[in-house]
């Protein structure tokens, strides 16, 4: 890829993919954060711009915090999406901060904002000032629900937008009981699908040497998830309802009891179920039972049934013959499970971090690994932590005003 708009000077390829692009990250909260991140895993410089005395809100969102030696607050919230950044603080209603965005504008390959609908251009930066100053620059622009249309410009949480978007609806114990996802879906999923845009606009860039502005909102992440579930809708008039832990198109497929607890299976082809039959006693010919649309039309009874043959098993007996017969199965993990199961970390998902101010803790780490088409695995050296605020103001100020050598700048200066 052709970084005509980069500033950074080339890296070694242990350090990413996109190691040679600059990123101005003005957003805050989860959604844009999330995208910045992923930029910065892959080897971006991002530059975090926050409000002075307060910085990002995600700082301030909590318990649980940690408290430093010096009894600073660092919440865990904000930790979660701002590893790989460096942070500056600027009052965006002050010229002379103007002039220093302006300067990293000049020099970014990527713009990244969400805020609410015509506040960037109340601030006198516009779509077209930005172009202006950088014609070559790639900016994503993360809202609720979208720049234009009726509700266009209305502020978006992600809560609200999960329900807002029907995901709650097809969440939950039943249909009279709508539940959110336990992570900020909606906020992530946007902030992936504006780093999967982003890609794309400078793919393009590289082509045209022009910029792009790429436009997502939580409304339009949620919606692009919803998967067989829209198509349920827009194509056989029925609307999804919430199921609880059992697939509404597949059986059986979810959540059963066993004798100290439960597992969850998922029977996902003919072959799956005559093996899972002929492995715990049941009939795959059973009269009403003996094909998918019928085990689904049946749940009820069919959950009855594998319960009764699940009774007489412990779970961990239970997972093993089932992985022995070749039926996809799993236990519920906690999270404290998750991040001290060794395939968790043999996957690269937890990163050690040196903390300016935490010292080293460890963080989940990017879910992408890189490898050579001989087999070994290219991997992204210095991961760093979430910055403290303003940590690295001065560094990129002094960076700003160099005007003889626009690439002289260390980005591990406090």
């Amino acid at each position: 890829m052709t970084c005509a708009g980069s500033s950074n000077t080339p890296r070694s390829a242990t350090e990413g993919p996109l190691s040679e692009l600059l990123v101005v990250d003005l957003s805050r909260a989860v959604a844009g954060p999330h995208a910045t991140m992923m930029l910065g895993d892959l080897g971006a410089r991002v530059i975090k711009v926050e409000a002075p005395g307060t910085g990002d809100d995600a700082r301030g969102w909590g318990p649980p915090f940690m408290t430093t030696e010096g009894q600073e607050q660092e919440s865990t919230y904000f930790l979660s999406v701002n590893r790989n950044k460096e942070s500056i603080c600027l009052d965006l209603k002050a010229a002379a901060d103007i002039e220093v965005l302006e300067g990293l504008v000049r020099r970014a390959d990527v713009l990244v904002e969400n805020f609410r609908t015509g506040v960037m251009d109340r601030l006198g930066l516009g779509a077209a000032r930005l172009a202006e100053l950088n014609p070559q620059l790639v900016i994503l622009s993360i809202t609720g629900f979208g720049h234009d249309g009726p509700e266009g410009g209305r502020p978006g949480y992600d809560q609200i937008a999960q329900g807002e978007s029907g995901l709650m609806s097809v969440t939950g114990s039943g249909p009279d009981d709508p539940q959110k996802l336990g992570t900020p879906i909606c906020d992530l999923l946007s902030g992936m699908y504006g780093a999967y845009g982003v890609l794309a606009a400078l793919h393009e860039r590289a082509h045209t040497g022009r910029g792009q502005h790429v436009r997502t909102s939580l409304l339009a992440a949620a919606v692009g998830v919803h998967a067989f579930q829209g198509t349920r809708w827009t194509v056989a008039g029925e609307v999804g309802r919430a199921a609880g832990n059992h697939h509404p198109a597949i059986a059986p497929y979810g959540l059963f009891r066993c004798a100290d607890g439960s597992v969850q299976i998922a029977v996902g082809t003919e072959a799956q179920w005559r093996k899972f039959c002929n492995s715990f006693g049941l009939d795959p010919a059973f009269p009403g039972l003996s094909s998918n649309p019928e085990r689904v039309a049946r749940r009820e009874e069919l959950i009855a049934l594998v319960e009764k043959a699940f009774s007489t098993w412990n779970a961990a007996d239970l997972l093993d013959r089932l992985n022995e017969v070749g039926v996809p199965a799993g236990k519920v993990r906690s999270l404290d499970e998750v991040y001290t199961w060794d395939q968790t970390r043999s996957q690269g998902l937890l990163v050690d971090v040196d903390h300016d101010s935490l010292g080293k803790i460890t963080l989940p780490g990017p879910p992408l690994r890189f490898f050579e088409p001989s087999g070994a695995e290219r991997t992204r050296t210095g991961h760093r932590a979430p910055p403290r605020l303003d940590q690295h103001g001065r560094a990129v100020r002094s960076w700003i005003s160099d005007r003889t050598d626009p690439q002289a700048v260390s980005t591990n200066e406090h």
